[in-house]
């Protein structure tokens, strides 16, 4: 029998999928990877080691009780997430109001899942990281992006965000501390924001994976100001330095928070026994391993703001997570300078990769050892200065 005809009509790619862009931070690690020779300061993975109890538990768990868990996450682990939360925030202790997620990653695709359809805008923050972006235009959704100048500290401006909402818009996402300015929004920025949303009948997507590494000021939820209107979505990989276990978890409004959890299902299934089981255990445990981490970023921060005001850099301090926003020459294109940069020993990803307000902009990492660092810096300023002239 002869092989049937290929169809004039090849198989083709859903729409969606097909808009999402490469990730302009990834770029830059794969022409790093393997290079011994290179300083990465390109992307955040916390170089401390993963605490022993936190990696003792999981492994207990993969030796005694490696099983299927809850869609929505093991009851023991949604129990404590509601407790810390509504310790800190003062934020419902139900733990029905807890989803756990596979990092907070997929949390917030869950999320934008439940919420969107092909059509819908979403109102993102300029610079900010790409995923928002990519999750909205996978689901055929449009992203909207808001200016967070740097002549405003990386900022929004509420009424320009207001501005920009129409009848298709149905979210707004904010992220403070941010990724990737480090910016850490004052508590009446933060109500101004969503007393839009609120105003506009939209829902808020507070991303706050960093809320416990604040440098300066204090962190403001979301949630707390409009229960109903607010999903928090927050992380274990960052505070624990546990990036590879994958555990995030999100708590929003009781009309929304059941069908988040039922689509768990399809999307994932469960999440890791062993890593739900070393999450309970970084909750539970000591947490004075997350002050000394946090130390040792400010540390970092002030090694690296102080080295480049004396070179004669303006850059903003930032007031938590562990970034820090490079400025080049005005008009400078950061993805052709991060290239370029890779080559001369040190990698940082381009301000492109987050929007357009940051083009000429680099982030810089501050998750890595003051020795590379200081290595890192020597290498990005002797570049800076053979390309730029000396004009600062």
């Amino acid at each position: 029998m002869s092989a049937p005809a290929p169809s004039a009509s090849p198989p083709r790619i859903a729409a969606g999928a097909a808009s999402v862009p490469g990730s302009g931070i990834r770029e830059i690690v794969m022409l790093a990877y393997g290079r011994e020779d290179v300083v990465h300061l390109e992307i955040g993975e916390p170089d401390f080691a993963t605490p022993r109890h936190v990696v003792a538990a999981g492994d207990l768990t993969l030796a005694t009780h490696n099983r299927y868990t809850p869609s929505a996450g093991i009851p023991a682990l949604r129990t404590a997430v509601a407790g810390r939360l509504h310790q800190h925030y003062g934020l419902n202790d139900d733990p029905d109001s807890v989803v756990i997620s596979q990092g907070a990653v997929q949390g917030l695709a869950a999320v934008m899942t439940v919420l969107l359809e092909p059509g819908d805008e979403v109102l993102v923050p300029d610079p900010a990281w790409p995923n928002y972006e990519m999750q909205a235009l996978l689901l055929g959704a449009r992203p909207v992006r808001y200016p967070l100048r740097p002549e405003r500290s990386f900022r929004p401006d509420p009424l320009e965000v207001a501005s920009l909402v129409t009848d298709r818009t149905r979210v707004l996402v904010i992220n403070s501390p941010s990724n990737p300015t480090g910016a850490v929004l004052e508590p009446g920025l933060v109500r101004a924001l969503v007393e839009i949303a609120v105003e506009r009948d939209l829902v808020v997507i507070a991303d706050e994976v960093y809320d416990q590494i604040i440098f300066d000021g204090v962190h403001a939820n979301a949630a707390a100001m409009a229960p109903e209107s607010v999903v928090s979505v927050f992380s274990f990989s960052k505070t624990y330095a546990m990036t590879g276990s994958r555990v995030g978890y999100l708590t929003g409004p009781s009309w929304l928070v059941p069908t988040v959890a039922r689509v768990q299902e399809p999307l994932l299934s469960s999440i890791s026994a062993a890593a739900q089981a070393s999450a309970l255990a970084a909750l539970e445990g000591p947490q004075d391993v997350v002050g000394r981490m946090v130390s040792t970023y400010r540390e970092r921060r002030d090694l690296v703001v102080d080295r480049l005001r004396s070179a004669g850099l303006t850059v903003e301090a930032p007031a938590g997570a562990f970034y820090l926003m490079l400025p080049l020459v005005a008009g400078a294109d950061s993805r052709l300078a991060a290239l370029d940069l890779v080559h001369r020993g040190v990698a940082l990803a381009p301000g492109t990769a987050f929007g357009d307000t940051a083009r000429s902009h680099l982030r810089l990492s501050l998750a890595s050892s003051a020795q590379q660092l200081s290595t890192g810096l020597d290498r990005f300023l002797d570049w800076y200065e053979a390309t730029s002239g000396g004009n600062r």
